[in-house]
């Protein structure tokens, strides 16, 4: 569902999908071919969320952006199950692995990979093409050749799931 809140609405690029349960509030910009999952919380009311293209926010994935400043997220990032994103930048083709937190004015750079779990703290940098892992996250090896290839594979996932749901939209039994 999306809301207007303190005269913004959120707006959407074609062929993205939002799930019913998912919450999208106020100064939030969607690119195309977008997957918002179930439960997922999109929340711009004291900041501005924006989302490149074909991006996924998984299911109970939740973010944020800092107080009168911007949260953007860059072309084809993966954000997992349950994470929780309150960060100034994420870098296009990066992967936010499931429950991993973002706090508020990190960056994450270009095909960085923030492992499960992991908690990027405030301020921090995460370069591009690094893995970083752990609690604060430290980067423990640069990405592979393997990692690029599974990720592309992995976004184009969410990318058809999209077209799938908007094609087949969910029916109550």
């Amino acid at each position: 569902m999306r809301y207007k809140f303190d005269g913004k609405q959120p707006e959407v690029g074609k062929n993205s999908y939002i799930s019913d349960t998912a919450r999208v509030i106020g100064d939030v910009v969607i690119g195309d071919n977008c997957y918002i999952g179930h439960g997922a919380i999109l929340r711009g009311d004291y900041g501005r969320i924006e989302i490149g293209d074909g991006t996924a926010v998984e299911e109970g994935a939740i973010v944020h952006a800092p107080p009168d400043d911007l949260n953007r997220i860059g072309n084809k990032v993966t954000i997992g199950h349950a994470a929780v994103v309150h960060g100034k930048c994420i870098g296009d083709q990066a992967v936010i692995g499931m429950g991993s937190v973002i706090s508020i004015w990190a960056e994450i750079g270009e095909w960085a990979i923030v492992g499960e779990g992991s908690v990027v703290k405030l301020k921090q940098i995460i370069p591009a093409k690094v893995v970083a892992a752990g609690n604060p996250a430290k980067i423990v090896r640069e990405i592979a050749e393997k990692d690029q290839k599974f990720w592309t594979w992995g976004k184009q996932v969410y990318i058809d799931l999209a077209e799938k749901y908007l094609n087949e939209p969910l029916e109550p039994v």
